[in-house]
């Protein structure tokens, strides 16, 4: 007998959501789900998508049947948001190969500017950036590629994000996999939501930053983290 959150008419939503809830889990917008989607429902969420996408449209009183410029919007945004800006949500991290750091390095390490994108979580408006990684190891930390410190952003960012949070996030899983003496982060964001709607000021960017382990406790180290990287404009 198929179980009961299994039935054919329930939405994919749904069900994946009453696992979700199930497992007394959350599912904030910035929180990754993927260990709740079964292989094959991402396909079907996208229909379900899409379905909602057009009933949008409709209510905004678009006429995609014969607008040849909208006729396929209802898909192409539903693709959009799961298969590319909001993916961080339904897909797993990256796989991630860790070194040992057999040449026991202890300097500091920076990596960026990492271009970044994402979207605020109150408007779904793109948040575009760049972040910068300081990392002092020690003997016991795992070392990775230098693209995988890019490829573990992307994969936070791309979800319905404020900043503030996202850096923290990044933090946490840079640390969790890397476990080094020191952990700096500085994000430096244009907003949509400020440039494209509300007040609509174009030169406003948000800065903010992470420090963890030695960079909260060695002001110098601090110092030096933040004069390394490029001035801001």
């Amino acid at each position: 007998m198929t179980p009961p959150d299994e039935d054919v008419g329930t939405p994919v939503s749904v069900k994946i959501r009453e696992r979700i809830v199930a497992s007394r889990k959350r599912f904030n917008a910035n929180d990754n789900i993927a260990d709740f989607v079964q292989p094959g429902e991402l396909a079907a969420l996208l229909d379900e998508v899409e379905v909602k996408m057009q009933g949008v449209l409709d209510s905004l009183v678009i006429d995609t049947q014969n607008d040849h410029n909208t006729g396929n919007t209802a898909r192409r945004v539903a693709k959009m948001y799961l298969n590319e800006v909001f993916r961080g949500r339904y897909v797993h991290a990256p796989t991630i190969t860790e070194f040992p750091n057999a040449e026991h390095l202890n300097e500091l390490m920076i990596v960026g500017p990492i271009t970044v994108r994402s979207a605020c979580s109150h408007h779904f408006c793109p948040v575009i950036g760049q972040i910068w990684i300081g990392v002092l190891p020690n003997e016991h930390t795992n070392v990775i590629g230098l693209s995988k410190y890019a490829r573990l952003a992307e994969w936070v960012m791309g979800r319905p994000q404020i900043q503030e949070e996202a850096v923290v996030q990044l933090a946490d899983l840079i640390q969790e996999k890397t476990q080094p003496d020191g952990l700096a982060i500085v994000m430096e964001a244009s907003h949509f939501c400020m440039s494209w709607r509300g007040v609509k000021d174009m030169d406003s960017k948000m800065i903010n930053s992470v420090m963890r382990g030695v960079f909260l406790k060695d002001s110098n180290l601090r110092r030096e983290f933040l004069a390394l990287l490029p001035k801001k404009g």
